[in-house]
């Protein structure tokens, strides 16, 4: 098993959880998500407790899902309530596993592992997609990937220059100097490039001209998370790498879930504290940056597929990619400590 358990990781958007069931394997478990009238989120252990079948291809009744295959009624904490045989008695313990859920920062959050050990204090901090201010949206991806590749991406934002020659990319970000930090779980790579012409992204949400600093700051946040700090501000504006709230700010958010060792859900977005009030501006900044990422999952899949053909080859680690060696060293320290019991 290449993820950690014990801990809160992203299953689904807000706005993709609705009254009807719906399936999605987490971190190898397959899971049955849905709203009950009072619009809570429950999640289930996506298999009949009579004959396995995904409760998932069920009918809902109210609050409670019946089986497809035999007509076994299952109710919304997960026991069932009604035989396929109705004159029968309802074995006890006859029922369906519940997994602890929380809602926040505009996700739905699973918790795989230990449910007594399930914590909502402990629920990464997205905080700009609910911050006062701040506007976030994005959308859902699946990556025919491991996880980890895609978290090596995020935290080497040096394949800009080259990935998204065409939308984002800029020769100054592979010339910037890197700092990288490990600050307990945390990993953060720390990119600032000083009186540069912005690219035109940045220089239409400054709303003016001339030289900007900008910077870009990633951050991985166990178990399989990373926040990038982004945005520009004037050159003569006195910013620094450590404060920088005169220009124009967002964050990169990036989830991601793992379906299996070598498939990956990819909850991306963007929250930003500049023109919060331009609906029609969000919609199509939304369609722009799911082009973006597009880019990067055909440059991860064919590299998950380069991995699975070069089974004698390792990858190698350079200055550019000790974001991403640092968080994989972060996971793998995890794994162990949750082995031997010292997680």
């Amino acid at each position: 098993m290449t993820w950690i358990t014990d801990r809160w990781y992203v299953a689904a958007w807000d706005t993709e959880v609705d009254r009807a069931p719906m399936a999605r394997t987490l971190c190898g478990e397959p899971v049955m998500l849905f709203r009950k009238l009072d619009r809570t989120v429950v999640a289930m252990r996506d298999a009949c407790p009579h004959r396995l079948l995904p409760l998932s291809m069920g009918f809902k009744e109210g609050d409670s899902v019946r089986c497809r295959y035999h007509g076994l009624l299952v109710g919304p904490d997960g026991g069932a309530t009604e035989m396929p045989v109705k004159s029968e008695r309802v074995p006890k313990g006859l029922c369906a596993t519940l997994y602890p859920v929380v809602e926040r920062h505009r996700f739905v959050w699973i918790w795989i592992g230990d449910p007594a050990k399930a914590d909502p204090a402990l629920v990464p901090d997205f905080w700009p997609c609910s911050a006062p201010g701040w506007v976030a949206d994005g959308g859902y991806i699946h990556i025919a990937c491991d996880y980890r590749l895609a978290i090596d991406n995020l935290m080497d934002l040096s394949h800009e220059t080259w990935v998204h020659q065409g939308s984002i990319g800029q020769h100054e970000i592979a010339e910037a100097p890197l700092e990288t930090l490990v600050q307990g779980e945390r990993v953060l790579v720390r990119r600032w490039m000083p009186g540069i012409e912005p690219p035109p992204f940045w220089r239409d949400a400054l709303r003016a001209d001339g030289l900007v600093d900008r910077w870009q700051i990633c951050q991985f946040l166990p178990p399989s998370s990373v926040l990038i700090d982004v945005g520009v501000a004037p050159a003569d504006a006195g910013d620094t790498i450590d404060s920088h709230e005169s220009g124009v700010r967002g964050f990169v958010i990036d989830a991601m879930t793992p379906e299996t060792e070598k498939a990956t859900h990819y909850f991306w977005g963007m929250a930003r504290n500049f023109d919060v009030d331009d609906v029609g501006f969000t919609a199509r900044f939304k369609a722009q940056q799911a082009q973006v990422f597009m880019e990067d999952v055909e440059v991860l899949e064919a590299q998950q597929r380069s991995i699975d053909a070069n089974p004698d080859m390792k990858l190698r680690g350079y200055s550019i990619d000790q974001g991403g060696v640092r968080a994989r060293q972060t996971i793998s320290r995890l794994i162990a400590a949750q082995a031997t019991g010292n997680a």
